[in-house]
């Protein structure tokens, strides 16, 4: 069934059929700043830790620092992105994370850092909420996997530029000056975001036939703008279900971005002053996971399969591959540690992106923000805990000279835990039940 669109404003400025995908091209740069920028202080770390005399618990804290913020920070803008919409929620969360950006160049100590990731993450949390609510609204159901890969996959991106970025900052200027760059690209953004955005109903770019193209099968907008009761989300399996998706597996992510540059530097003598191929080819991999995973299932759904069967089945297939980061302990050659450690990042992507359109195709638009903020939250409290076992861990395997070790015992969780969440989220979603809104008021 297609709603009628009566309430779409005629177009007045010049139009695009596929002006959807220019909102893709929005949501990915905004990722992709959003990596960028929480990926600076893994990449300076082995020279801060020299001149600020850093252990890796010291490390540790900060990153629990900005996971600990982040996690509130999801439960805040996915509830306050709910209540004043995607335009003016997504604009509050990028200029609030650009400004503590910059700020990091003024620390000078490792307690500075910690207050200025404690800034970073609270802001950064806004981005998933805002984006996954973005392609609720901006997409019918069997494109909004695709959708979520294409801008999922400015994680990688981010990655990569800091990667490319950061050595030549760092030998012209110093490692206040990266912060000072970096942190600014989020105010280039929001000029465009501004400009460029708005919801499907008030978009004047938008023609009336993609309009009812993007609308066709969802709630008519006075029922989209029924308000809920946050609280009973908890209430429902649905919600559970993303808890444990996002619980469980966002902390192994978490570990590759902030100690894959120290792994590799430490075990294969890598230098971080200089771009690094490895590290690039490594993030880049996640590119192809994030969009082959969205690809995937939506090419599925698109074929008659049910729509959480599409999800589930290959949520299933990605946490068999993921066993094979286990292998990672045995390599010896650089190049082998970086083709498995590819494969995890790429598949953990592809698992990301699926989760995430989860919370679409579960939960009515006015809900999706907040169902992804609590997801995103449980996320960030498990990348809060997981880095004490790993600071702690590579602490007393770098004590009796092992430090190779404490790697080898990580990559074996990392490969277990996935096919743990699938089961999870299998066992709370067996009846495949859209929320409804009179289930949330």
């Amino acid at each position: 069934m297609v709603f009628p669109s009566k309430n779409h404003p005629p177009a007045t400025i010049s139009t695009s059929r596929n002006y959807r995908w220019t909102v893709v091209i929005l949501l990915f740069t905004a990722t992709t700043i959003n990596y960028l920028d929480r990926q600076i202080i893994g990449l300076l770390k082995p020279i801060l830790e020299v001149e600020f005399t850093w252990t890796e618990t010291d490390f540790a804290r900060i990153v629990i620092a900005f996971t600990a913020a982040y996690a509130v920070g999801l439960l805040l803008f996915g509830w306050f992105i709910d209540q004043v919409g995607t335009k003016l929620g997504y604009s509050v969360t990028v200029f609030f994370w650009s400004v503590a950006g910059m700020l990091h160049a003024l620390a000078r100590s490792a307690f500075g850092f910690g207050v200025a990731r404690v800034g970073l993450g609270l802001g950064e949390a806004g981005n998933y909420p805002a984006a996954v609510k973005t392609v609720a609204e901006w997409f019918p159901q069997k494109e909004r996997a695709l959708a979520t890969g294409l801008f999922n996959a400015g994680t990688s991106l981010g990655v990569v530029a800091a990667l490319l970025l950061v050595p030549p900052i760092l030998s012209r200027y110093g490692w206040q000056e990266v912060f000072w760059i970096t942190g600014a690209l989020g105010f280039v953004w929001l000029l465009f975001w501004l400009r460029y955005y708005e919801v499907p109903a008030k978009q004047k770019r938008l023609t009336a036939g993609e309009h009812a193209y993007i609308t066709g099968g969802q709630e008519p907008e006075a029922a989209a703008k029924a308000s809920i009761n946050w609280f009973k989300l908890f209430t429902l399996p649905q919600t559970w279900a993303l808890i444990a998706g996002k619980g469980l597996i966002d902390p192994i992510y978490w570990f590759f971005l902030f100690w894959l540059p120290s792994y590799f530097a430490t075990t294969f003598k890598l230098d971080l002053t200089k771009p690094s191929l490895e590290l690039i080819l490594i993030y880049t991999a996640t590119t192809a996971g994030s969009i082959g995973g969205g690809y995937l299932s939506s090419w599925l759904i698109k074929n008659g399969w049910p729509t959480l069967k599409a999800r589930k089945t290959v949520l299933l297939a990605f946490a068999v591959l993921e066993l094979s980061i286990i292998l990672a302990q045995f390599a010896t050659d650089v190049w082998v540690a970086v083709g498995l450690i590819s494969l995890a990042v790429a598949v953990h992507q592809a698992w990301a992106t699926n989760v995430f359109t989860l919370a679409s195709d579960l939960f009515p638009k006015q809900a999706v923000s907040s169902a992804a903020g609590i997801a995103g939250m449980a996320g960030a409290v498990g990348g809060m805990l997981f880095p004490m076992l790993v600071g702690g861990l590579l602490d007393g395997y770098k004590a009796v000279g092992n430090l190779a070790g404490g790697y080898n015992v990580l990559f074996t969780i990392c490969g277990c835990t996935y096919l743990v969440a699938w089961t999870i989220i299998h066992l709370l979603t067996r009846k495949p039940t859209l929320v409804v809104v009179d289930q949330l008021t």
